[in-house]
């Protein structure tokens, strides 16, 4: 058996399909089955207010096609749009790579794909700010 396996701690919530589901007092693990299911672990959420680099624009965008609550078409053309912004500043093998798998992921409506490999992308984005603040 084969699936994604969240494993929640006590209390911990978790949006699954447009339900926030929270874990009872114990550690737990669940494992999930069905491929196209929308999940974000709300501890993992960015708030709006902290989508204030373009990287992290991208992945608010992705987390906003996993609520279901957007108008997916518009959002998805968003954060194509964005992604591609990102490719052309975010040069190296790495970060093309994962651009350009995010870009994929994306023409598969699979936004969980598309945020996981986003988020891949925030260390270096915290790098090269610091960076250019210095």
């Amino acid at each position: 058996m084969s699936g994604l396996v969240l494993k929640l701690g006590p209390k911990e919530r978790v949006l699954i399909n447009g339900a926030v589901i929270e874990n009872g007092e114990r550690r737990s693990r669940i494992t999930v089955l069905s491929g196209r299911a929308n999940i974000l672990r709300l501890k993992d959420a960015i708030h709006p207010d902290e989508a204030n680099t373009p990287v992290r624009r991208a992945c608010y965008l992705a987390q906003l096609l996993l609520s279901g609550e957007v108008d997916a078409a518009t959002i998805q053309v968003r954060l194509e749009g964005q992604i591609r912004s990102l490719a052309e500043i975010l040069k190296d093998e790495t970060s093309s790579g994962l651009l350009e798998n995010a870009l994929s992921a994306l023409a598969e409506c699979n936004a969980y794909c598309c945020l996981k490999l986003l988020r891949q992308l925030l260390p270096l984005e915290a790098r090269l700010l610091a960076v250019r603040h210095q």
